[in-house]
Formats: structure tokens, C-alpha cells, sequence
């Protein structure tokens, strides 16, 4: 009997601690991410090296360059807490969110699938565009100037970007490679007059060459980027997201965090296409 009851009182001791450890986990799973972000006292992003969005600096290990580190500080200035960086992969950003080791990640795009785990905001966080590389004295000004059999191309083969040229310059040489560094190394050893793709890449293949130029050819082709939040139940932080980077972008402060990163990256903004998508017809 006695050996009975010690065990008996074992098991009622086991299942105290594994109930009071269930409350602990419901209890934080209850807890909004604003609320989180208050107690915590920090804002965490997810970070992955990626010019002009997230940058590390080598010789310190700090993450202190790129328009995400600079909206994450304005938002972490606003919001009364500190700027807290998380290394992650664009592969496992989702994950990040759904475990609350981030709050939120810029330069997400919001694709239907990804909408079916987490949440985003109605505002764009900022526009990116299909842009060529090319030579200085190459009219990249249209797709229509660019659609000649005199011009060759180079483009990853079966992405996006080569439907985009195959549907609008069908008559020009273009030239298909497996990736986007086979296609870029076309342009720089002279063997196509320009390389095309969604602008970022190229304007890190630009520092590296030192010559050519980036444009977004017209008719424009953007596609919206975003910001990924953690779905949940209390949509106090996913609307004042949505409100913050709306008012960011819309009084021109993303633009102008944009071409302060793309100075620090060494190259002249008035060159480099611009992420406010009414920007595209001025240019």
C-alpha cells in the first residue's frame, strides 16, 4: 500500500508539472506580439546578407546597413523599445514567425501561399523591378528599343524574368544561362550587350564591374514586396505595421532610407532605379 501511494503521489506530482508547463506555453501562445514586444523591450527582425536590404558588417559582425535595418530603427525608435537583429534564411523566415524567434521580416513578398501562414499588411512595403545591366551606350530607355536582333540578352533561363522577355522582346538574342551569375558573367565578359533581372543582383554586379549602368526599361514590370508578421488572433501590431510602412512610403522616407544605402554602397542613387513605384515614370 505505502508503495502504492508513493507512486501514486509521483504521478500526481508529474502531472502538476506538465499542467502548470501547459498553462506556461497556452499563456505565452495568448500573448500578442505587441504585448510581446513591450514586456520584451525589442523589436526582433529577421536578417540575412542581402545589399540593399540587410547588410553585416564584416570586420564588427553587426548588422548595420540595409533599408531593413533602417525602418526596423525607426520602428523600434517609434515603438519606445531596441533594435533587436535575428539571422535567418528567406527559407526559414516563416518558421522564424511562427516560433516568435522574429516579430517581423522585411522584403517578403506576399505570395497566396505564404498568406495561408502568416499575415501582411494592405501596404507594399516597397516595388522592385525588372531592370537591365547594359552597356553605357545602349538605349535601354523601352522594351520596345531593346526588341532587335542586333541586341543580345542574357537571362536565367525559365524564371519570370525570361517569360517577361521572351512575351516582350521576342525579337532580340536572348541568350539563356542556368542562373543569375552564369548570365552576369555573360555581360561582363562582352559576350551579350546587357543582362536582365529583378534590379537588386545587378546593382551589386555594378559595384563589381565599375562600368554599365542599371535602368528599369519602360513599360514598367514591378511586383510589390512586403512584410511578414506572425498571424494571430489580436491584429494590433499587423495593423500598426501596415500603417507605419504606408506612411513611410508614402511621405517619400523609404526612397530616401533606399538612396542613403545605395550612396553607402558606393554607387550614385540618381543611377540606380528607384522602389517608389510613381518614381518609375519620372525617370
Amino acid at each position: 500500500m505505502k508503495q502504492f501511494m508513493r507512486t501514486a503521489a509521483r504521478t500526481l506530482a508529474a502531472l502538476a508539472v506538465t499542467a502548470a508547463a501547459s498553462l506556461t506555453v497556452s499563456a505565452a501562445a495568448a500573448q500578442s506580439t505587441w504585448e510581446t514586444i513591450k514586456e520584451r523591450g525589442t523589436l526582433r527582425i529577421g536578417v540575412a546578407q542581402a545589399p540593399p536590404w540587410f547588410s553585416k558588417d564584416p570586420r564588427t559582425g553587426e548588422w548595420n546597413s540595409g533599408l531593413g535595418i533602417s525602418v526596423g530603427k525607426a520602428m523600434a525608435e517609434t515603438l519606445g523599445v531596441e533594435l533587436e537583429t535575428v539571422e535567418i534564411t528567406w527559407g526559414t523566415a516563416i518558421a522564424a514567425l511562427e516560433t516568435g524567434k522574429i516579430d517581423i521580416q522585411f522584403q517578403m513578398d506576399a505570395t497566396p501561399e505564404r498568406a495561408l501562414v502568416v499575415d501582411f499588411p494592405k501596404q507594399p512595403f516597397d516595388f522592385v523591378s525588372l531592370a537591365v545591366l547594359a552597356n553605357d551606350d545602349l538605349d535601354t530607355s523601352t522594351w520596345a528599343g531593346l526588341n532587335k536582333p542586333e541586341i543580345s540578352i542574357a537571362v536565367p533561363q525559365a524564371t519570370s524574368m525570361d517569360a517577361f522577355l521572351t512575351r516582350n522582346t521576342p525579337n532580340a538574342d536572348i541568350q539563356r544561362f542556368p542562373d543569375n551569375a552564369g548570365a552576369i558573367a555573360a555581360f561582363q565578359s562582352g559576350r551579350v550587350d546587357a543582362v536582365s533581372l529583378f534590379f537588386p543582383p545587378l546593382l551589386s554586379a555594378l559595384k563589381k564591374l565599375g562600368h554599365g549602368k542599371v535602368v528599369i526599361p519602360q513599360p514598367a514590370f514591378s511586383s510589390p514586396s512586403s512584410a511578414a508578421v506572425r498571424r494571430e488572433p489580436d491584429k494590433t501590431f499587423r495593423d500598426w505595421v501596415d500603417t507605419t510602412i504606408y506612411y513611410y512610403y508614402e511621405t517619400g522616407q523609404t526612397q530616401k532610407w533606399y538612396e542613403e544605402v545605395v550612396a553607402e554602397f558606393g554607387l550614385d542613387p540618381a543611377k540606380v532605379p528607384p522602389i517608389q513605384r510613381e518614381l518609375l515614370f519620372l525617370k
